[in-house]
């Protein structure tokens, strides 16, 4: 199979889709893999390294979205919209419950998306968004103290505070993979942290495994307004696979926080979990409201591509071996995991979770 990795377009999207260890592998299997020009120089790899294990490197994005299969980080943005069509495999984040722009864009072409964060273990769990569900946990504390600094309009707080001066109040929404990374991060910095989750044995595991100046919360409306009410720091890590995140932090719960206490919702590429939060950038990326400090990029790991780029890598490359050695109906039927992350296929949307966000219609893919 002719395997495409472009460069990433999006707002200093500095990740890649693959490693040139990546690239090694399916070279050695046979497959031609077409790197498009300096592809990997966020993530400090050259195009030289991508040459010595057996890519070609091509000079525009035209030529590595020309083959068989296209390996992205991030859902294509308009500019890249006129390189799908009916015989491609597109394979990357999607989130298209919060992209309509984006779905129609792909049922028109008739390309086959398969999403990485709907890909699915046999135990249920989310393969290739945990990695960067873990890298983006993290940032979002290290984002939140550093927006919680008086020049950046915050309250002026260090996080884990000093001897006789309290820390910052951390308050995080879900107890899933975002939830317990950021509040591993948030404990090592001596804050001190509640985690609200509707899963009460999830919140036991937490306070069985998770040490320090913590709190668990069942999940309700009445609960987060009221602990809202002394947050400092909000991190907002809510999924429902491939479907738009609940509004659970409501307008008039922002209104109630104290000036310069800082949001950063990390659910924000599925439409985000706070009413208030909107998706900027690495450029531009927050913005106030009732003296709330908002941060939505919705690329958060593209800030650390060296690290995001391995992580990732690590777990999508056995899926495109797979998908280059079989073809994507064949994988699909091998494998009922990576059948839930086709999206869109034929002209037909495939997730259910993307039709209803849309009020469009669902088509379900056979084998």
């Amino acid at each position: 199979m002719i395997v495409g990795v472009p460069k990433e377009v999006k707002d200093n999207e500095y990740r890649v889709a693959m490693t040139p260890a990546g690239v090694q592998q399916l070279v050695d299997l046979g497959h031609t893999v077409l790197v498009q020009k300096d592809a990997g120089e966020g993530s400090r790899f050259t195009d030289d390294q991508y040459v010595d294990v057996g890519a070609k490197i091509v000079p525009t994005a035209a030529d590595a979205w020309g083959a068989e299969m296209v390996v992205k980080v991030k859902e294509p943005i308009a500019e890249e919209y006129g390189f799908m069509h009916s015989d491609l495999l597109l394979f990357t984040y999607l989130h298209l419950a919060a992209e309509e722009a984006l779905t129609k864009s792909m049922l028109d072409s008739g390309v086959t998306g398969i999403a990485y964060e709907t890909v699915e273990a046999p135990d249920g769990s989310l393969p290739l968004l945990t990695p960067m569900s873990e890298v983006a946990g993290r940032m979002a504390v290290q984002v939140g103290a550093h927006y919680l600094e008086r020049p950046h309009f915050g309250r002026g707080m260090l996080l884990g505070g000093v001897a006789g001066v309290p820390g910052a109040n951390v308050v995080v929404i879900g107890g899933g993979v975002v939830g317990t990374n950021a509040a591993q991060i948030a404990l090592g910095m001596d804050a001190n942290v509640i985690i609200l989750d509707t899963n009460l044995d999830r919140l036991r595991y937490l306070e069985h495994v998770l040490h320090g100046r913590l709190t668990t919360l069942a999940s309700n409306s009445y609960n987060i307004a009221e602990v809202l009410l002394s947050a400092d720091l909000v991190v907002g890590g809510v999924l429902i696979t491939g479907a738009r995140a609940p509004k659970l932090v409501t307008r008039d719960m922002i209104s109630t926080m104290r000036d310069g206490s800082v949001v950063v919702d990390v659910a924000v590429d599925q439409g985000g979990c706070v009413e208030t939060i909107k998706v900027t950038t690495h450029s531009n990326p927050t913005y106030i409201i009732d003296g709330v400090v908002h941060y939505g990029v919705a690329n958060m790991p593209g800030a650390v591509p060296r690290t995001s780029t391995f992580a990732l890598s690590n777990a999508t490359l056995r899926y495109v071996i797979r998908l280059a050695e079989l073809g994507a109906e064949a994988s699909m039927a091998a494998d009922p995991g990576l059948r839930k992350g086709l999206n869109t296929y034929q002209g037909n949307l495939t997730y259910k979770a993307v039709a209803d966000a849309f009020d469009m219609s669902f088509t379900h893919y056979e084998i």
